[in-house]
């Protein structure tokens, strides 16, 4: 904070002795001018200037020193399609507010009905995808983040690659032939939401995209690898493949529980990942359906995010980081054996209008931060503020500039 010099207010006026004559100037109009005062003014405002050059100057540094394919993202590329529904479509469809599922055969009409009967938003989508089309928001420098996934030969492949490359993220899709790209219906009831993802193309990625050398090189160049819960369904060897290589460079491998239904019904692949994972995203519902698939015996959030930092590591020279959100409640953090809660941003409900894409927002915002070495605080309280305004609009969608502030 900048505060101004005081001033001498001694009422002196004598203009007779050497040192008085040293701080003021005759002009021949005999008028009497404090130069000394005007010059430390002066002197004050210069430094403000360069105080400004310079800060403006480390801004610019700090977005040069963000190099391209910091990031890198494993996950499924989906073509979101949206719109409102009744309580009595989720039914018709055996769904519920804010499920999160795969498609089964009894889903399958869901995304011609609603392209026929309903008005629709199509928007790129994917959970991962989502997280680095964030954070390039936030980050305004293309192509520190990259991703992987894989699509089909068909023309939702070229309208999500266009849109993703258009906010920045450096995608890198496995093209897959004779399946089209994946889809998910997201059913707004209010403002709540549910997902039904039809994986399609997004099921059939493999390790061999990692094996290419273009593709190779830019594993090698990156230092954080994000990849979501819902991976795990579609390939764990690509997830342990790059687990394995953040563990041997010690990069930061980061995941997310993504779904209540990963924790029970791909307990093995996650369990086979969770040794190398050094942050671990989740909700309350994620959260309480891992803490009881591993016998945890609480419902306590602050104990589970505990228990979860608690369970076997590979990489003893990270201590794993466990970010728990709760909705309307304070965001969880356990860390190092202490566990702290942050604020999230209260709004008006009539400014609510789609929760869709909150939590891969948050997790956009606070990785924009993480990877510039910002302190958790800061991490967390841009994950809440992207969080806030994504909901504000209809999908996992922004515009104008990012203007958080730490």
């Amino acid at each position: 904070m900048w505060c101004r010099t005081d001033e001498r207010k001694d009422g002196r006026t004598d203009r007779g002795t050497e040192k008085r004559a040293r701080d003021f100037r005759f002009f021949p109009s005999a008028t009497v001018v404090p130069i000394a005062r005007k010059d430390r003014r002066h002197e004050n405002n210069r430094k403000i200037s360069t105080l400004v050059d310079r800060t403006e100057q480390q801004n610019k540094m700090e977005i040069s020193n963000l190099r391209e394919g910091l990031l890198l993202g494993v996950g499924n590329p989906l073509l979101d399609i949206s719109a409102k529904v009744n309580l009595e479509f989720l039914s018709k469809y055996d769904m519920k507010k804010n499920d999160a599922i795969l498609a089964e055969d009894k889903h399958k009409p869901i995304y011609k009905e609603l392209m026929d009967k309903y008005q629709v938003e199509f928007t790129a989508g994917g959970s991962v995808q989502n997280t680095l089309r964030v954070s390039q928001w936030i980050l305004e420098k293309p192509k520190v983040t990259t991703f992987f996934g894989a699509v089909g030969e068909d023309e939702y492949a070229k309208i999500l690659q266009e849109r993703a490359i258009a906010e920045g993220v450096n995608v890198q899709y496995q093209h897959a032939q004779d399946s089209s790209t994946g889809t998910c219906a997201v059913l707004i009831t209010g403002t709540d939401r549910s997902l039904c993802a039809n994986l399609a193309a997004a099921n059939l990625f493999t390790p061999d995209h990692l094996a290419k050398s273009e593709n190779k090189k830019l594993i090698e160049s990156a230092q954080y690898f994000y990849i979501s819960g819902f991976f795990l369904t579609v390939s764990p060897p690509s997830i342990q493949e790059i687990a394995k290589h953040a563990l041997a460079h010690n990069k930061t491998f980061i995941m997310n529980l993504s779904a209540p239904f990963l924790s029970t019904f791909y307990k093995k692949p996650l369990m086979e990942a969770m040794p190398y994972v050094d942050i671990l995203f989740g909700n309350e519902s994620e959260a309480e359906t891992f803490a009881s698939e591993q016998n945890f015996q609480t419902k306590d959030l602050k104990e589970i995010a505990q228990k979860i930092c608690d369970l076997p590591k590979q990489n003893e020279n990270k201590k794993r980081i466990v970010i728990i959100t709760t909705g309307t409640n304070p965001v969880i953090l356990a860390d190092n054996g202490k566990i702290t809660e942050y604020p999230i941003i209260k709004l008006e409900h009539e400014k609510v209008v789609d929760t869709n894409g909150a939590g891969d927002a948050f997790v956009g915002g606070f990785l924009a931060q993480y990877i510039q070495q910002q302190p958790l605080e800061v991490c967390i309280k841009c994950g809440v503020w992207t969080a806030s305004q994504i909901i504000q609009r209809s999908g996992c969608t922004f515009e104008g500039k990012a203007t958080f502030k730490p």
